[in-house]
């Protein structure tokens, strides 16, 4: 049985609020690829999205007040954010998720469905990092990480109008980039936590637009695909 593990961020399932039209499309996709290939199953790992960003300014708009800022409490606000996400993705996937949502990917999570949900486990890095522990348990030799950027880029495109998009980049290269620190909130095409045991466990990720559900479909079907290897 081949395993697939799609990092889903937060800010494609829920942007603001939840992105029916979205999900509607996702599960459509995701029904098609497991009726075509019935050796297949997915590992869905969600993040916390607009939500989590929301929560934690509030903390930090009201704490800045009254107490130094809590790095620890700004994370797990991030973690329930990604749970009530995940729990969502979980209800609509319906029969084709039988367990419940994974909060802990270190534990003994069972996967007796064609479809596994996650979600954040604890502070100290993103979901993105849950992804790379489920894919190294279940024996996924890539993961796909979809947000809100097509590639991965030399630079910020927002803030540098001579930023490339690379096509591919290796786990050194990459991690210059993105630093060691994983800082709640952060904003980096994959958590740098994330990257150092991806790095460590020769695992392959693929950074890609997560919106472009075509290019999605092209991705899982092994045909050229717009976004960028990490390898």
């Amino acid at each position: 049985m081949e395993t697939m593990v799609l990092s889903l961020g937060g800010s494609i399932v829920a942007p603001e609020g939840a992105d029916v039209d979205f999900l509607r499309d996702f599960v459509k996709l995701t029904r098609h690829q497991l009726s075509i290939e019935e050796d297949r199953r997915f590992i869905f790992v969600v993040g916390g999205g607009g939500p989590a960003r929301a929560w934690q300014k509030a903390y930090r708009d009201v704490s800045a007040d009254f107490s130094p800022l809590d790095d620890e409490a700004a994370d797990w606000i991030g973690v329930m954010a990604t749970r009530l996400n995940a729990q969502l993705v979980k209800a609509v996937m319906g029969d084709l998720c039988k367990d419940e949502v994974v909060i802990d990917p270190s534990g003994g999570a069972e996967f007796t469905g064609r479809a596994l949900v996650a979600a954040g486990w604890k502070p100290g890095f993103s979901s993105d990092f849950d992804a790379v522990l489920l894919a190294e348990k279940f024996g996924a030799r890539t993961l796909i990480n979809l947000s809100n950027i097509e590639y991965v880029f030399t630079d910020d495109p927002r803030t540098n109008p001579s930023a490339r998009p690379l096509d591919m980049i290796s786990w050194k290269d990459f991690r210059l980039m993105v630093g060691e620190e994983w800082i709640p909130g952060k904003n980096t095409p994959f958590d740098p936590v994330a990257s150092r045991y991806a790095e460590k466990i020769g695992l392959k990720v693929i950074c890609a637009a997560g919106r472009n559900l075509p290019n999605l479909e092209n991705i899982l079907n092994g045909k050229p695909f717009i976004g960028t290897t990490i390898n």
